[in-house]
């Protein structure tokens, strides 16, 4: 089996193994007793920190160990927007953060707050210029990724922290993705990350928080990392989590470079071996190990069965898949296509076998779902001056199936029409039209549904 999915979670390092079997036996006891095992535990735990912060470049008193990056964002998020109430409860972030940015989101808005989410290019990167113009007087926070989880672009982060330390307004980097290949740079004043995501192990999260940024923590105040997270430390994960972070920062310009070819492979080669392919992300400003296109006329939830049983473990963002039924909020932002959505994020030491195995086996996977679909034959009418598709009550990529199938039947400057309640088809069927250079007019209220208004350009 070929793990292809590192970009949730990478799997453990072989020096994350070692550290975490050796501190179970040394590092079990209270790092705060004072006596000898207790000052075992707190030397191991300093160590840890220390290693930690040269890793991400802060001061070892500005980094606290939490549960998990989840918690890490929300405790950064709501530690600065209590501290900086009296400036106001305005918040920026992008339209593609992680969830559980967005999570934290929802939450300052069902309390009174407000939010500007800034747009993305198709590339999924922001514009820094959009950070400066979002910026009120209001404004307590700002938080930017340094990386994209689903599609790999990086951002600007030094130009928008630049911009808002220009304004006087603190800047939350999400560094999950990114802090395994290097340091954020720019002048970012709280950061979080996750030890899963660089080849620690699981429930490991970090929060940085510069000095001088007004940080009040919620909840109940604990004596623990600094006042910010409490509870009793998971001291061997944080002692493995620390070690994996200086191992992989060992290897990273090297596997950098390896695993950027195996991607821009991938890049290059899928188009080429499937038709209607659209590779999504930037094409040069990414990390090393993500590539991530979709498939037209393809369910993500079969293709991603169907290369599950041909040996390869990768992840999607489709909008089809049956647990969501709703496009990823990334690509929609990027507006890009979603069906048939597939992320391969390798994991180091990716072999470049697998790779090619996986070249191989994709076409026919792609094929065989398309096949199994078997797009139904469409229920057209004309009405007035369009030819009308009635894909109500069927699921992307129907939808879209069965517009490519009658455009075809109107002329040159001729209209469809296509109903669908199918809250994708409102990403994928303009996207669509991109690809396939056809001309998409928006959409109309119907009496069921949506009615999406399509041009015949060729």
């Amino acid at each position: 089996m070929s793990y292809f999915d590192a970009a949730s979670g990478a799997p453990l390092h072989s020096v994350a193994r070692q550290a975490l079997l050796a501190s179970l036996d040394e590092g079990w006891a209270d790092p705060a007793r004072l006596y000898r095992e207790g000052r075992r535990a707190r030397m191991l735990l300093d160590a840890a920190r220390e290693a930690a912060a040269e890793a991400v470049g802060c001061r070892p008193d500005e980094l606290s160990f939490t549960t998990s990056g989840t918690q890490a964002v929300h405790a950064g998020i709501a530690g600065v927007l209590a501290g900086r109430r009296r400036v106001g409860r305005h918040l920026i972030v992008s339209a593609v953060e992680h969830s559980s940015v967005l999570h934290s989101v929802e939450i300052q808005e069902r309390e009174g707050g407000s939010v500007t989410r800034v747009t993305v290019d198709r590339s999924g990167a922001v514009d820094p210029a959009a950070y400066a113009e979002a910026r009120r007087p209001d404004t307590a926070l700002a938080c930017l990724q340094s990386a994209n989880h689903e599609v790999g672009t990086v951002q600007p982060v030094a130009e928008v922290a630049a911009l808002c330390r220009e304004a006087g307004v603190p800047l939350l980097v999400d560094a999950a993705q990114s802090l395994g290949w290097g340091p954020v740079e720019g002048d970012w004043s709280v950061l979080a990350a996750s030890a899963h995501k660089w080849g620690g192990p699981a429930g490991v999260g970090l929060l940085v928080v510069r000095k001088g940024v007004r940080f009040a923590p919620q909840g109940p105040v604990d004596e623990r990392e600094f006042g910010r997270v409490p509870g009793f430390v998971n001291l061997p994960g944080i002692v493995a989590a620390a070690a994996s972070l200086r191992a992989v920062r060992a290897e990273a310009d090297r596997e950098a470079a390896r695993l950027r070819e195996l991607t821009e492979r991938i890049r290059a080669r899928v188009p080429e071996l499937v038709p209607d392919v659209e590779v999504v992300g930037d094409p040069e400003r990414r990390l090393p190990g993500i590539v991530t296109f979709s498939c037209l006329y393809v369910d993500g939830e079969a293709l991603l069965h169907e290369l599950d049983r041909a040996g390869f473990s990768v992840s999607s963002g489709s909008s089809c898949t049956s647990s969501t039924l709703t496009p990823s909020h990334v690509l929609r932002a990027m507006g890009v296509l979603s069906e048939g959505n597939v992320r391969v994020s390798l994991p180091l030491g990716a072999a470049e076998e697998d790779v090619e195995r996986f070249l191989d086996v994709l076409p026919g996977a792609v094929a065989a779902v398309r096949e199994k679909l078997g797009a139904p034959a469409p229920r057209t009418a004309v009405e007035e001056d369009a030819l009308v598709v009635d894909a109500l009550g069927k699921r992307c990529p129907i939808p879209v199936i069965e517009l490519a199938k009658v455009i075809g039947d109107v002329p040159v400057g001729g209209l469809v029409r296509v109903l669908s309640d199918d809250e994708a088809a409102r990403l994928d069927i303009p996207a669509w039209c991109e690809m396939r250079g056809q001309e998409y007019l928006g959409e109309e209220p119907a009496d069921r549904g949506t009615a999406y208004l399509v041009r015949r350009v060729s």
